[in-house]
């Protein structure tokens, strides 16, 4: 369609589906979509680095079959050579797709080489062709995602959705702050983890109030913010100083099964930042709705943001994912175990009571994630029972490309061990599980 023009491809669909994926909608292993788009290069990941660098380099007259070098990009080479930085090769399309365990050990190398610090560029043949990942571009300083953040961007849905009614979802977020910008929670299910990365960038408290101002002076404004927060709200520095210099540690999570030793959990920075947003004129409320890792919170040594966030942050109820209640189900998604949650929500209401407030306290779930049997289904609904709760949601898992989760349902192994997992995957197994954790509905 473009003839001659160099055609480059991003975005969350492209970063997931860089490497060869299974792909849930056709059942079956696809090349990567690099190939299929017949793009000359694709982004992957958040993307202004790797735009910026792109886009200079054609502006200058380099051809784009030159372009191969730039972090956090992918292209189609036939010489290795042509690679800049030190390599790994994983298993080819042809291989991953006929071989699950093949298929196993590229997704874990692929994981773990997504590194800024130490990752490995990787190579993955397609054919006679070599799919070249560059390792990911370094994460955003707070003077970049300040810059980024501050564009004059239009605030508004593009004008040709008007004549259809507009976009009703713009009104959840058409007064929401994103801070920060990746994410160690590392859920394996999550992907995250594939897209913006691990490590954590910020906006610095000025730039986050300037915003603040802008959205005070919106005609709809009623004095309330909706939300001040990203992938998880309360991550504003790395999870330990030591990934900044060695990357984050292989077979190693920064808060599940138990939180590491490493752990920087100080709250502090955030909470001061949540209270200058409440003093600005015009501001009534700050309210937080960005996922709150509560096992991080638990382990904030001062405790103080704990408080703040029960007397000022909670628009009637909190949301929090402690998804499932056994042990081993847990340990497949790389959640915390149930103890945890159960600590929280004790301290939760307790805050509660003391400050005479009467907020609720919401538990996201997910049922048929690989690993979960009827069994512990069944043990879920039961501790659902003893909770009093009632989930009106519940996640039902699906495969999202380049997911460790994913790969387990594809595969029926966890590519962290290569050992086997059960995997929920008939209509039957996958309504028996929903059923079991809305069993009050009549249909159930």
């Amino acid at each position: 369609v473009f003839g001659d023009i160099p055609v480059i491809i991003g975005g969350l669909e492209a970063s997931l589906r860089r490497f060869a994926h299974y792909d849930y909608w056709e059942d079956k292993v696809r090349r990567s979509i690099l190939f299929d788009a017949q793009a000359d290069i694709l982004t992957y990941g958040m993307g202004e680095k790797a735009s910026v660098e792109i886009v200079s380099r054609l502006a200058s007259g380099t051809p784009e079959e030159e372009i191969t070098d730039v972090r956090g990009t992918c292209v189609s080479i036939r010489d290795p050579g042509v690679c800049a930085y030190s390599k790994v090769e994983v298993p080819s399309f042809e291989q991953v797709s006929a071989s699950k365990e093949d298929y196993a050990r590229a997704n874990m190398i692929e994981y773990n080489e997504h590194d800024p610090f130490v990752g490995k560029a990787i190579l993955q043949r397609h054919g006679r062709d070599l799919l070249l990942v560059n390792p990911p571009a370094m994460p955003l300083t707070t003077q970049e995602m300040d810059r980024v953040a501050e564009l004059p961007y239009m605030r508004e849905p593009h004008p040709m959705y008007d004549g259809m009614g507009g976009v009703p979802a713009i009104e959840e977020v058409r007064f929401s702050i994103t801070h920060n910008r990746g994410c160690f929670g590392a859920c394996n299910f999550c992907s995250l983890a594939f897209h913006q990365g691990r490590v954590i960038s910020a906006r610095s408290h000025e730039s986050v109030l300037r915003e603040a101002k802008l959205l005070t002076q919106h005609p709809g404004f009623k004095g309330y913010i909706h939300d001040v927060g990203g992938p998880s709200a309360t991550f504003r520095h790395p999870s330990c100083e030591k990934q900044l210099k060695h990357g984050f540690c292989k077979n190693r999570a920064c808060l599940a099964p138990e939180a590491c030793p490493n752990l920087n959990a100080d709250h502090t920075d955030y909470m001061m930042l949540l209270r200058k947003l409440r003093e600005l004129p015009k501001v009534k409320k700050v309210f937080i709705r960005s996922g709150i890792r509560f096992d991080y919170l638990m382990k904030d040594p001062s405790g103080e943001f704990f408080t703040d966030l029960v007397q000022y942050h909670i628009s009637g109820q909190l949301k929090v994912a402690p998804e499932h209640c056994v042990a081993h189900t847990l340990d497949y998604m790389g959640k915390p175990h149930i103890e945890v949650y159960e600590k929280f929500r004790e301290k939760y209401f307790k805050l509660n009571r003391r400050y005479g407030k009467d907020q609720y306290l919401v538990p996201y779930l997910i049922s048929s994630h690989p690993g979960c049997t009827l069994e512990d289904a069944v043990q879920l609904a039961e501790w659902l029972n003893k909770q009093g709760h009632m989930p009106e949601q519940v996640q039902d898992f699906y495969p999202t490309p380049g997911t460790l989760a994913t790969c387990m349902w594809y595969t029926g192994l966890d590519p962290r061990t290569m050992k086997p997992v059960f995997v929920p995957k008939t209509p039957h197994d996958k309504a028996l599980q929903r059923a079991l954790m809305q069993w009050r509905k009549p249909q159930n």
